[in-house]
């Protein structure tokens, strides 16, 4: 197969993705509009979402391993 039908592929199955995602969605709404107890989901906002310069709040972090470099404290076997 050449890079231009690879490419061909690879556009075709993300475009069936993308339906198949809207689908879904649309059944998940039906299916919450036809149960009234159901509570609604609010729909994903699209754009920008801003993120604040302030430092995060250093206790989120307790307790946290550092990816690739294991817990604190400890040593590799």
């Amino acid at each position: 197969m050449s890079l231009q039908d690879d490419l061909t592929a690879v556009r075709r199955n993300l475009n069936e993705l993308v339906r198949s995602v809207e689908r879904l969605e649309r059944d998940v709404e039906d299916a919450a509009r036809k149960d009234p107890a159901a509570p609604r989901t609010p729909r994903r906002q699209e754009g920008m979402v801003p993120v604040p310069d302030t430092p995060y709040d250093s206790s989120l972090w307790k307790d946290a391993d550092d990816e690739g470099l294991g817990a604190r404290g400890r040593r590799a076997p």
